[in-house]
């Protein structure tokens, strides 16, 4: 492919230490081999980001550009698509910020998420907070003229949740029971609805996060500042839930979704906030209980999240999404850490 003409450089957001963010201009990448680089259209601040933000992350060694809830237009590069099509100028894609080797034995046995030598971008390789991007080609996944760049970059988290129900094996006719109303949470209801799930109960400590989580399509909402998570899901569900999802990542939710599901239930943990956390150990195995975590995606995982973007099943909405230009993503990331956004989700226009 013929590359664009392309700036030699870029303005781009660092983390340089705990709440240490500011614009610098740097040298705008060049793709190697099989890459392309992504003029940045929008990009999301995620939740694993604010805690690398305040340092709690040792993967995240500052100076860094994170970023990798992202979509764009490539610009320059070569290579295949995700979707067999070859690289060409102007092609408006989201892409996967998960890089895997495609040698080891967890990707050949089709884990790829599991790769034993993965690296984000965003962390162990530099992300999207920047005007451009380079991202293997065969990450990249056609976006649709009609999809913006904003809902084009909300196909990472929303492949997230569509990779937890499908490890939860979540099919019509079961409950569900979502703890936490952020981004994640609220793609885990779409997820979980596209897999035939009717009725889903939602707990957060946000009366606006569960009015949105019932705009989504929750059934049932509990403020767990108010109430008590567990009786309330039993008091809604007598039996227990099917399965519970945790997309916090706190020791007492960890327990709420192992007591809220019926015998032989399934728990699906996410959240990555405490490291460890005390669970009732005997209570599982005599429960038969079944637990397990849910790490990223699986590269059908994310298909389906564009899939599912395409056809507006997850749609950016003022209601729980804005947008800033990308000089503001310091102070963003400070309002999200301090519970003064005036939305669960801040997407970055660089």
């Amino acid at each position: 492919m013929q590359n664009h003409t392309v700036p030699s450089e870029m303005r781009a957001l660092v983390w340089l230490g705990p709440h240490q963010m500011e614009l610098q201009t740097l040298p705008t990448p060049v793709p190697g081999k099989h890459e392309v680089l992504v003029h940045v259209g929008a990009v999301g601040i995620c939740g694993s980001e604010l805690s690398g933000y305040l340092g709690h992350n040792s993967l995240r060694v500052p100076p860094l550009i994170m970023g990798h809830e992202a979509a764009g237009t490539i610009v320059a590069g070569a290579g295949i698509l995700a979707d067999g099509t070859p690289v060409h100028a102007g092609q408006r894609v989201t892409f996967n910020p998960l890089v895997t080797c495609g040698t080891c034995d967890r990707c050949k046995a089709g884990r790829v998420n599991l790769c034993r030598n993965r690296k984000l971008l965003s962390a162990s390789l530099p992300g999207a907070f920047a005007e451009y991007v380079t991202v293997p080609a065969a990450l990249c996944w056609h976006l649709p003229e009609k999809i913006s760049f904003t809902a084009g970059s909300l196909a990472e988290p929303l492949a997230c949740a569509v990779h937890a129900v499908e490890l939860a094996q979540a099919h019509s006719g079961q409950n569900l029971l979502v703890l936490g109303a952020g981004p994640i949470g609220l793609c885990m209801i779409a997820a979980a609805k596209a897999r035939g799930v009717k009725h889903i109960i939602v707990s957060d400590i946000s009366d606006a996060r569960l009015e949105i989580a019932k705009h989504w399509g929750a059934t049932h909402t509990v403020n767990a500042k108010i109430a008590d998570t567990v009786a309330a899901t039993m008091a809604a569900f007598p039996n227990g839930v099917d399965i519970a999802i945790d997309a916090v990542g706190t020791g007492l939710v960890r327990n709420q979704a192992i007591k809220s599901v019926m015998p032989g239930g399934t728990v699906v943990l996410m959240g990555l906030h405490e490291d460890e956390t005390a669970i009732p150990t005997n209570y599982i195995i005599r429960q038969e209980i079944r637990l397990m975590g849910s790490f990223c995606y699986s590269r059908e995982a994310f298909a389906t999240a564009v899939d599912l973007i395409s056809r507006h099943v997850v749609k950016a909405t003022p209601d729980w999404l804005i947008e800033r230009p990308l000089s503001d993503g310091k102070m963003s990331f400070e309002e999200l850490l301090a519970g003064t956004s005036p939305v669960t989700k801040i997407v970055l226009i660089p």
